[in-house]
Parts: C-alpha cells; structure tokens; sequence
C-alpha cells in the first residue's frame, strides 16, 4: 500500500524554552533525525505539519500548514490527511528521536486498506507515532469542529469504528516512544 509520512513539528516549544526541532541529539538536529527515519520507509511522499513553514525544512518534504482552528498535532494530522498521496498517513513527532524506521515498518506491515494502527502503551494510545488511514480524515475534520481536541479521545472514537486496529507496545519497545519536552531531556541523550 502506498504510505505518506508526516513530521508533526507544529508545538510550540513551551517546556523547552525553544524551538526543539533544532536542537541538537546526537550531533544532529531533531528535525533531521526525524526526517531520516521517515525516508527510510521510502513513502509516497514526506510532508512537514507546522503552523509555519519552518526554514529548516529540506526541498523533499512539502510544507502543511496545521489545519485551522490550531488545536496541536490533531490540526497537524488533520492538514496531513487532507493533502496526502497515500492510502495512509504514518504520523511522527518531532520530539521522540527514539523512535526506528524498523518499528515504524512494522506498523506499515500491519495495516490493512481502510484501517490503520495504533500502537498502545498500558491503556494510553501512542497517536504521535501511528498510522492513520484516508478514512479517517472526515473524523479528524469532525474532532477539530467539537469540544474535545484529544488525540486520545480522537483515536479512541477510531478503534470503535474499526478504523484504527490497536497494537500492544512491549515493554522493551516502550523506550522507542520516550519525547523530549524539557533541556534535561536533551543532556539525557
């Protein structure tokens, strides 16, 4: 199946004190670790959701603005699905540099047409690293016109409608998952 990718890179930083795509892990800039790891999956093509285009931002992957009203990666996820090439949208945050092109290309191997995956950790879904289905678009369309702006509630309303299959994470794979939000976070690597 053909599968996009997104970098969501549209947070503002806040427990950071600034920008994290920037910032250095490893010798390298988040945002190319990020990118990297994307294109190792070879999709159909490589967007940037943000609420402006950053400079940072290399000529293969394609700007999206995050899909108004702002209300944080569902608006990101939410532009991605609309412009897509893809059957699927495998969704990526900035700031989980943990995260391998070998797990992501599992979850690739477990989707199904019409039906994404997302991966949970205990009872709290992973939707900053899953893959979400064309079909889910006018549900997140939906969810940015409610009340409720989770991402959780959001995905919880797509397993329902067997939209979104769940998938276990293992308890060795849970550090794939770990963000940095905060400069200690960054050190730690």
């Amino acid at each position: 199946m053909k599968l996009s990718a997104v970098l969501l890179a549209g947070g503002e930083s806040r427990r950071m004190g600034r920008e994290k795509a920037t910032m250095l892990c490893r010798g390298r800039p988040l945002w190319q670790r990020q990118l990297d790891t994307l294109r190792e999956l070879e999709p159909t093509d490589l967007l940037i959701s943000a609420r402006s285009d950053p400079a940072w931002r290399p000529k293969d992957a394609a700007f999206v603005a995050d899909a108004a009203p702002s209300r944080g990666p569902l608006s990101g996820i939410t532009a991605a699905l609309a412009c897509m090439k893809g059957a699927h949208l495998l969704a990526l945050a900035i700031d989980m540099p943990f995260m391998s092109a070998a797990y992501l290309r599992s979850l690739g191997d477990l989707i199904e047409p019409g039906c994404g995956v997302l991966p949970v950790m205990g009872d709290r879904a992973e939707p900053l690293a899953a893959i979400y289905p064309a079909e889910a678009y006018p549900h997140f369309v939906a969810a940015l016109g409610g009340a409720n702006f989770s991402l959780q509630a959001a995905t919880r309303e797509l397993i329902q409608l067997k939209t979104l299959r769940v998938l276990p994470v293992s308890h060795e794979e849970w550090k794939l998952f770990r963000n940095v939000n905060v400069p200690g976070n960054i050190s730690d690597l």
